[in-house]
């Protein structure tokens, strides 16, 4: 989980094309675009992450002499492109939407500007670090949103696929909101709350579970939480737990923080007698956590239901995101420099959108000034310059009709794309995991209630500049009717 030379981490035809490139002198700098075309879990947005794994990447990126043997041990990589390769380093320009940023679909998330070789080369690493880490910390803003305000901690690193994923993962996820992990390397790592109490195997390594419950609330006297569902939930745990906290209160040593824990059972039903249990005992104020394979559909339904629950921890359905299990970034080549000037690409399909936009671009954010909220995205060229004192008529690119005219000084702009490495050199420092999640509840707060509803969210319109949108129309033309034909 170290520092780790990740340069072969890339699909084999990546390194084909590059020796395609090199072989026809081909390395004219070109754009290419990392983006999404539709939002996982039927959500209404998404969350970008896994930038800092991406510069990390960019900065270490080179070939060793094992990796140089490796390919060509091939028999398909020629000794002049190996001795190419022996010299790489990236040069390259990177911009990208910061970690935490609330995205939408085909909305660059990273821009590549870069010799055609280099850029080719670090797609598959791009895609594989922004896929994993924006999947989960989507999924985990949908987990927090449905606990309405409860402390949402991710417990899924032994069901995680693999330690990168259970690691990653957890970083993720604490982006989107969760207020810790059990995960210790990843608390460790990215300086993030260690959270977890204990397991029924504790309970079952002593005689009884009430000496069990003693023997832990010594140990951890300032923070208690005792697992109640071994034996008995209503009968036997709930019971327990209340005698060790009437010890305590007795001696003087009650904690600010304690509770018990539910990890199986009708949670719903549990929860509210367990709570009947501890008001009568004068214990009003103790957590009740629940965990048992959770995600944000059973946590909705359970607050539906008026569950005294109030603290809640998510393994396997956070962390594989069970429903949605892939991302669906690609990375489209956009332009190809010629004579000093960059010549819009598109990629044409017979499904809609799957049509690539053109061009060297940028992404402008709209506000609804009153509010704060996002009105929509706008998709332009770098050379198109926008100003909130001018009206603005934004419309939907493939239902045209569709239109909205903003009045000036109606709304602000907010452009996303920001540099990350300019000519090889890196001048973005991340922030810490807990800043960016701290960033990233802000980034929440400016998307409408319709948008975040876990069911048929309301769609944020991502327009085109209408320069952009000619271009790209321009370019279809093109291909259906080439010039010579016209």
């Amino acid at each position: 989980m170290e520092k780790r030379n990740l340069t072969l981490l890339t699909d084999f035809y990546e390194l084909t094309m590059m020796q395609g490139y090199y072989k026809n002198n081909s390395n004219e700098k070109v754009i290419f675009d990392a983006f999404y075309r539709n939002n996982p879990n039927g959500n209404g947005y998404a969350i970008c992450a896994g930038l800092e794994q991406l510069i990390d990447y960019i900065k270490n990126l080179h070939f060793e002499e094992e990796d140089i043997e490796y390919l060509r041990e091939q028999k398909i990589f020629d000794e002049d492109f190996l001795e190419y390769l022996t010299n790489f380093q990236f040069t390259g320009d990177i911009y990208a939407i910061p970690e935490g940023t609330v995205v939408f679909p085909m909305e660059p998330l990273v821009k590549v500007i870069a010799p055609i070789i280099e850029a080719q080369l670090v797609e598959t690493a791009i895609l594989n670090f922004i896929n994993h880490q924006s999947l989960i910390a989507t999924k985990a803003t949908r987990v927090v949103y449905s606990a309405k305000g409860d402390g949402v901690m991710e417990f899924g690193l032994r069901r995680a696929q693999g330690p990168d994923a259970g690691t990653l993962g957890a970083r993720a996820a604490v982006i989107g909101g969760c207020i810790g992990t059990s995960n210790v390397l990843a608390a460790k790592k990215y300086g993030v709350p260690a959270l977890g109490t204990h397991a029924h195997s504790w309970i079952m390594s002593f005689e009884d579970e009430l000496t069990a419950f003693r023997q832990y609330a010594n140990l951890y006297s300032e923070n208690i939480t005792l697992l109640v569902d071994t034996y008995d939930t209503l009968k036997s745990g709930v019971p327990n737990a209340i005698k060790v906290f009437n010890e305590l209160k007795s001696a003087g040593k009650m904690p600010k923080k304690y509770g018990i824990r539910l990890d199986s059972g009708d949670l719903a039903y549990l929860s509210k007698e367990a709570k009947k249990m501890l008001d009568q005992a004068g214990f009003s104020d103790a957590m009740i956590t629940a965990s048992s394979d959770l995600d944000e559909y059973l946590i909705d339904s359970l607050k539906t239901q008026g569950a005294a629950i109030n603290s809640w921890g998510v393994g396997t359905k956070l962390i594989t995101s069970k429903d949605c299990p892939a991302f669906g970034g690609v990375y489209k080549l956009a332009a190809i420099e010629k004579d000093g000037v960059f010549i819009p690409k598109i990629k044409l399909s017979d499904n809609t959108w799957k049509i690539t936009n053109p061009g060297n671009k940028t992404v402008y954010r709209i506000y609804d000034k009153e509010s704060g909220k996002i009105k929509a995205d706008l998709i332009a060229l770098t050379d198109e310059k926008y100003t909130n004192t001018k009206p603005l008529m934004i419309f939907d690119p493939m239902e045209t009709w569709k239109k909205t005219y903003l009045r000036p000084e109606t709304y602000t702009l907010r452009e996303l794309l920001i540099p990350i490495f300019k000519n090889g050199e890196c001048v973005y420092e991340s922030p810490k995991v807990m800043d960016i999640r701290a960033y990233c509840q802000e980034e929440l707060n400016t998307l409408w209630d319709e948008t975040r509803r876990l069911i048929n969210p309301h769609n944020v319109y991502v327009d085109l500049s209408i320069k952009l949108w000619k271009i790209k129309n321009e370019l279809l033309d093109t291909i259906h009717y080439p010039k010579e034909n016209i």
